[in-house]
């Protein structure tokens, strides 16, 4: 797989601008197109371009996509379990109780510090671009960008939603309504709140969700994301009257597990270099496995 991208000019494209080229052909955004010309890394022909400059029919436009770039981000050993590799993209299943990035009160023991020491492993100049997140204590996938134009690439793509994220999630009780959709807005009362809740002045927000299987006082859900808002799917499955087992946030302890029963399982998107479809899946880890069985007692 190439680290640039390449394209000779036929007719549909003779008089444009290179910039306006980019953004049409490999919609590249005009951040991007900034800085990859202001680092001489789009070439016309082989020679150097600029953005104004006006294309002929085969005329060779070329754009690097690595560069040279820093980041304050120890790398430390650690058990990383990767789902999929590429020269581009890099999906990993998140353990549970693990901060994705590192902050003031976690600076070490992240997600970033492990994926940061297996690209140094391998020899990639990569920094760390995380495309998505998950709560410390939600375990799953979450996929990594190794260069500026995969990030934007999944960035536009989850915009435009053509990226699927399905989870599943372990609620109390059983739903009278087996498959369906939540379509309510989320918000937060105050901006020093962590708590986020269901309220009219809230931002839209929608999660389909099916149940897969029941259990004595439990089920475990199938959820998709159309929107993705901070703990969308604990807020809007607790305001369902079926809060996730264990998330003591919203009002639901048990003594079988002592984190929030929620497991990102399953990634589909469209590759950002090839367009074609990427799928990642990984099983429902050890702790929410036993949770059930205990719950199936």
């Amino acid at each position: 797989m190439k680290n640039y991208l390449e394209e000779t000019i036929h007719k549909e494209y003779e008089g444009y601008k290179v910039v306006d080229f980019l953004k049409e052909r490999f919609e590249l955004s005009r951040r991007f197109i900034k800085k990859a010309s202001m680092e001489k890394r789009i070439t016309l022909n082989g020679q150097v371009a600029r953005k104004a400059n006006t294309l002929a029919i085969g005329d060779i436009v070329k754009v690097e996509l690595e560069r040279e770039e820093t980041q304050n981000i120890p790398g430390e050993k650690m058990d990383i379990k990767v789902v999929y590799e590429d020269k581009h993209i890099l999906i990993v299943n998140k353990d549970p109780y693990m901060v994705v990035h590192p902050t003031k009160s976690h600076p070490n023991g992240t997600l970033s510090n492990g994926v940061k020491y297996h690209f140094e492993q391998n020899g990639e100049d990569c920094i760390v671009r995380m495309a998505n997140r998950l709560d410390m204590n939600t375990s799953g996938l979450v996929m990594v960008a190794k260069n500026q134009f995969a990030h934007m690439k999944i960035s536009t793509a989850m915009q435009n939603n053509r990226i699927v994220k399905e989870y599943k999630a372990l609620v109390k009780g059983k739903l009278e309504n087996k498959k369906g959709t939540i379509d309510a807005p989320i918000g937060r009362r105050s901006e020093d709140s962590i708590k986020r809740e269901v309220f009219p002045e809230g931002a839209r927000s929608i999660t389909h969700y099916e149940v897969v299987e029941e259990y004595s006082d439990v089920s475990l859900l199938k959820v998709r994301l159309e929107t993705g808002r901070t703990h969308q799917i604990r807020v809007h499955l607790n305001h369902l009257g079926h809060p996730i087992v264990g998330d003591e946030l919203y009002g639901s302890t048990d003594e079988y597990i002592d984190r929030q029963a929620l497991h990102a399982y399953k990634l589909v998107l469209p590759h950002p270099y090839t367009g074609e479809t990427v799928e990642a899946e990984c099983e429902l880890p050890d702790d929410i496995l036993e949770c059930i069985e205990k719950h199936r007692e």
